[in-house]
């Protein structure tokens, strides 16, 4: 595997070796030895998956405490913009974000730390994603951010007024209204 490091520290892009063949091609999408190795100790508890259609943005969305999670997102199907956003106060990288295409053919995954925002959109026809969380969901414990938030400055790759939402998405608080974490907070 091969870890991409980003403009944010502690969120990187994986690039699996992938053997390619007449018959297709096999690679290991996750070890957590490999892991543990190259990015952090993250142990993951919980798999999750999601089907999509064109234009759906999902997020920005986090766990507070004591029920944070990190995740390791991929496409297996389709392709996404995933987005993941610093909302730890005090962070020098604070409100700022990365983004990156995952899709069938790249075979990237993009490791979300605790302390952060997620979302994705579906840049084509349908897309499943899965994920692995490094704790269980709580729905007491959600939080969220709005994803068109002007200050995060996000470009989702969809057209204006193409964007499908669910009606929670919709009524998220900016980023200066929403719950934050706090940078060097053990959680």
């Amino acid at each position: 595997m091969n870890v991409i490091e980003t403009d944010i520290d502690g969120v990187v892009i994986l690039e699996p070796r992938i053997h390619n063949d007449d018959r297709g091609y096999f690679f290991e999408s996750f070890s957590m030895r490999e892991f543990a190795e190259k990015v952090c100790g993250t142990v993951f508890v919980q798999d999750n998956e999601s089907r999509s259609v064109y234009g759906v943005v999902r997020g920005l969305h986090f766990q507070k405490p004591p029920f944070c999670q990190a995740k390791l997102v991929r496409a297996v199907k389709g392709a996404v913009l995933d987005v993941a956003v610093d909302i730890r106060r005090g962070s020098p990288t604070f409100g700022r974000h990365v983004s990156v295409r995952l899709d069938e053919r790249n075979h990237r995954q993009l490791f979300v730390p605790r302390g952060f925002a997620h979302g994705f959109s579906v840049l084509s026809e349908e897309a499943v994603l899965q994920y692995k969380c490094d704790n269980y969901y709580a729905p007491e414990s959600e939080g969220a951010i709005a994803w068109d938030d002007p200050q995060l400055g996000i470009d989702w790759g969809i057209p204006e007024g193409k964007a499908i939402l669910s009606e929670k998405d919709r009524k998220r608080p900016l980023l200066k209204d929403a719950w934050l974490f706090g940078y060097g907070d053990m959680f």
